[in-house]
C-alpha cells in the first residue's frame, strides 16, 4: 500500500467579494481535487486545537498525525531540525525573518512586508552573515535558511516571552508587538542593532536600485525547545519522504523520520516547481511507502491578500501536482490519498484563521464510482456532507490503520 499526503498550505478561505461571494476553492477550476472529493470521502476537520495559534507548525503537525497538545513546543525548533541544527537541552530556537519596516507620518513604525519582497536566498545569506559577524558568537548563533526565513539559536536562553508572527501584523503598527516579557528586551536589542547593520548594506543598495523593497530588520518569534516525537516508522512501520521548500514543513518531516527530497526550482512561492515536486514524489514512492508533499503557494497568496493569485496557485496545484499524482498512482496496485490544508489563510485578513478546513480521502480499495455525482473540493461542499473530524491529528491514523475498512467507516 502506498500513502500520499497532499498539503495545499492555507488553501481554505472565506467568501471573497471579487470572486462573486465564492471562496477561492469554490471559484478556482480544480477538476483533480474535485475528483478526489467526488469519488472518496469529503468532510471538514479541525487542525488547530482550542487555545493554539493557527500556524503551519500546529496545523501541519495535526495533518501528519501528531496531537499538538502533546508534541508542540514551538515553531522554530521544528525548522532547526530541517536545517540540521542540533539543539541542546538549554537551547532556544527562534524564527528569524528578514522584514521590511516603515514609518507613518505620525512616527509609528509599521510592518510593511513580512517577507522583505521575497528576498532571494543568496541575498538573504549575505545579510544573515553580516548579522552573525556583528551579533553572533557565544550566546547567539544565526543560521541562514531559505528566502526570508532564517534561524536564531539562543544558547542557555529564555523562551517565556511574548512574540508576534510578522505575517499577522502586515500593514499594522509595531506597537505592542515587539518581544516582551522574560528575555524579550534582549531580542529587541538584537532587532534594533540589525537595523543599523542593514541600513547601508550593499544588498539593500542593489535591491533598491532594482526596484525591490529593502530589508530593514530581523524579526524574532516562534521560540521553543526541540520536541521529542515518535517517527512514522515507529508508529506505523512505514518508510517515507517529505517534499517541501519550507523549513518548517521539512523539519516536521525530519522529526517524523521522513527523508527530505530536494526538488530543483522548489521556491516556497507562486513560482515554485509544482510539476517537479509531483514527479520526484512519484519516483520516491517506488522505493518508499509514504509521500508527504507540501505546496506553500496558496498560503503566500493569502498573506498577500491577493484573491487572483490564490486562485492561480490553487489551479496550478490541482493541475500540476494533484493531477500528476493521480495519473502516476496508476502504476501502483494499492494506494490512498489524503488531501487537505493545514489551516485557512483568508485573503480578507492576510493571515491564518482557526476555521475547520476541508479534507478528502480517496483509496484504490474503494469501489469505482463511474456515475458518481461531481462535487467540488471546497468549504461549503465539505460542510454540507456533515462529515466532521474534530481532531485532525486522528485522520492520519485512521487512513493508515483503516486498510480493511470502507471509506465510509474510515471517518465514522
Amino acid at each position: 500500500m502506498k500513502y500520499v499526503i497532499l498539503q495545499g498550505d492555507g488553501m481554505a478561505d472565506w467568501p471573497v467579494d471579487e470572486l462573486g461571494g465564492k471562496t477561492p476553492l469554490e471559484y478556482a477550476r480544480t477538476p483533480n481535487m474535485d475528483y478526489i472529493a467526488s469519488h472518496g470521502v469529503l468532510g471538514l476537520t479541525q487542525t488547530i486545537p482550542d487555545g493554539y495559534p493557527p500556524g503551519s507548525d500546529v496545523g501541519t503537525m495535526s495533518l501528519l498525525g501528531y496531537d499538538p497538545r502533546q508534541y508542540h513546543t514551538g515553531r522554530s525548533p521544528i525548522e532547526a531540525a530541517s536545517m540540521g541544527v542540533e539543539l541542546g537541552p538549554e537551547d532556544i530556537a527562534f524564527r528569524c525573518n528578514l522584514v521590511t519596516l516603515g514609518r507613518e507620518a505620525s512616527g509609528a513604525e509599521t510592518m510593511v512586508d513580512f517577507a522583505a519582497d521575497h528576498i532571494s536566498s543568496p541575498e538573504a545569506a549575505e545579510l544573515i552573515q553580516a548579522v552573525s559577524a556583528e551579533l553572533g558568537g557565544g550566546e547567539f548563533e544565526f543560521h541562514p535558511g531559505v528566502s526570508y526565513r532564517h534561524l536564531l539559536v539562543w544558547h542557555g536562553g529564555q523562551e517565556a516571552m511574548a512574540t508576534t508572527p510578522p505575517h499577522d501584523i502586515t500593514g499594522q503598527s509595531l506597537d505592542g508587538h515587539w518581544p516582551h516579557g522574560g528575555g524579550g528586551q534582549r531580542l529587541c536589542d538584537l532587532m534594533r542593532r540589525s537595523q543599523e547593520i542593514f541600513a547601508e548594506h550593499s544588498v539593500n543598495t542593489r535591491r533598491q536600485a532594482a526596484g525591490h523593497k529593502p530589508v530593514s530588520s530581523i524579526w524574532l518569534w516562534g521560540q521553543g525547545r526541540r520536541p521529542a516525537i515518535p517517527t512514522i516508522a515507529e508508529r506505523f512501520g512505514l518508510s517515507g519522504v517529505v517534499i517541501s521548500a519550507v523549513d518548517l514543513v521539512r523539519g516536521l518531516g525530519v522529526l517524523a523520520g521522513l527523508e527530505v527530497i530536494e526538488v530543483p526550482g522548489a521556491t516556497g512561492f507562486l513560482d515554485t516547481n509544482y510539476l517537479g515536486k509531483a514527479e520526484y514524489g512519484l519516483a520516491a514512492l517506488r522505493e518508499k511507502d509514504l509521500l508527504f508533499l507540501h505546496v506553500e503557494a496558496p498560503d503566500e497568496a493569502g498573506h498577500m491578500g491577493a484573491a487572483d493569485k490564490k486562485v492561480q496557485a490553487l489551479e496550478d496545484f490541482d493541475e500540476k501536482v494533484v493531477g500528476t499524482i493521480l495519473r502516476g498512482l496508476k502504476e501502483f496496485p494499492e494506494w490512498k490519498i489524503l488531501l487537505m490544508p493545514d489551516h485557512a489563510t483568508p485573503v480578507a485578513i492576510k493571515t491564518h484563521s482557526s476555521d475547520p478546513v476541508p479534507f478528502a480521502v480517496l483509496s484504490s480499495e474503494a469501489e469505482p464510482h463511474a456515475d458518481a455525482e461531481s462535487i467540488g473540493y471546497n468549504e461549503p461542499t465539505a460542510k454540507a456532507t456533515s462529515v466532521f473530524v474534530p481532531a485532525a491529528w486522528k485522520l492520519m491514523e485512521q487512513v493508515i490503520r483503516g486498510e480493511a475498512q470502507s471509506l465510509g467507516q474510515l471517518v465514522a
